[in-house]
């Protein structure tokens, strides 16, 4: 590839929720983006693999030659019913892609590969780092923490990254997760909102730093090697959240807390330790919830932030 053509970078889940983040903020940044997912697609950068399919993901991975790879593609949605796909997707459909990527005769810069901080559980309380021990306590923390071990068989072949992101939210974010829930009651006005416990505190980040953050980190080469928190470092509390929708809309909510909602033994404050993300990337900071559920009550565009 001549030396003033872009950069190629893979991504995986590439029409999911963080991955259309991620392709336009690799865009905005002259990037060239192959996308590979799961549905159809149409373009000669955009290919429609099934992560299970081991010599599909090979023929993709020699026609492309990536430079970079950020894959994004997992099941995430923790309640999900089936509890195989987890495992059957986020780890070995992980291990066919960094097996794919091995077998690459184009020299591959970074590959980072998302897992979650779902993986520390529920067990430790305050700031986690990434030397906080893992406690998963669902399947989808499992999968993840099980693909991060799978991942580390892969280590002197691929420039691996791991990330492990906290908590984040955006417009186009699917209503079952709890932000959307609730942004999506004050949008339409409702009168009432069923959630659980308001008084527990969590690390909410921002879809666009997020997006950010990953492609900060694969142009930086001594992240390469870790595994590394994507988080706020702020707690707030989803009662806290209803409070400044309510100051942004001028609208109030009923809220009836339903006690199906409730974890048993919740842990009431739960933040990333972002120490070792500001450190690879110094210039990057998160957005203040405010700002990201300002956009969400207001905005409907995948953009960045300013």
């Amino acid at each position: 590839m001549a030396s003033n053509e872009p950069k190629r970078v893979l991504v995986t889940g590439a029409s999911g929720f963080t991955g259309q983040y991620v392709t336009t903020e690799l865009k905005k940044a002259g990037y060239r983006v192959i996308t590979l997912g799961s549905k159809p697609a149409e373009g000669k950068d955009c290919f429609q693999v099934d992560l299970l399919d081991s010599e599909q993901l090979t023929a993709v991975v020699q026609q492309s030659r990536p430079d970079h790879v950020i894959h994004l593609a997992a099941i995430a949605f923790v309640a999900h019913a089936d509890a195989r796909a987890f495992y059957d997707v986020n780890l070995i459909g992980t291990r066919y892609l960094l097996q794919a990527l091995s077998m690459s005769d184009h020299p591959l810069t970074s590959v980072l590969l998302v897992s979650s901080a779902n993986v520390y559980g529920n067990s430790s309380a305050g700031s986690l780092s990434e030397q906080t021990a893992p406690d998963p306590v669902n399947d989808y923390a499992v999968s993840k923490l099980a693909m991060e071990y799978m991942a580390h068989t892969y280590r002197a072949k691929l420039p691996l990254i791991i990330t492990r992101p906290f908590n984040y939210t955006g417009v186009g974010q699917e209503s079952h997760f709890v932000i959307p829930k609730i942004v999506s009651h004050f949008r339409e006005r409702k009168s009432e909102i069923e959630l659980g416990n308001l008084q527990v505190w969590r690390d909410f980040g921002d879809v666009r730093k997020v997006a950010q953050a990953y492609r900060q980190l694969i142009e930086t080469p001594a992240a390469v090697g870790h595994t590394i928190n994507i988080s706020t470092g702020k707690a707030t509390s989803l009662g806290e959240i209803i409070g400044i929708c309510e100051q942004i809309t001028g609208h109030s909510l009923d809220v009836k807390v339903n006690r199906a909602f409730v974890r048993e033994n919740e842990v009431q404050t739960l933040t990333g330790n972002s120490d070792l993300l500001r450190s690879l990337i110094p210039d990057w900071s998160p957005l203040d919830i405010r700002d990201t559920l300002s956009w969400m009550l207001t905005g409907d565009d995948v953009s960045s932030p300013a």
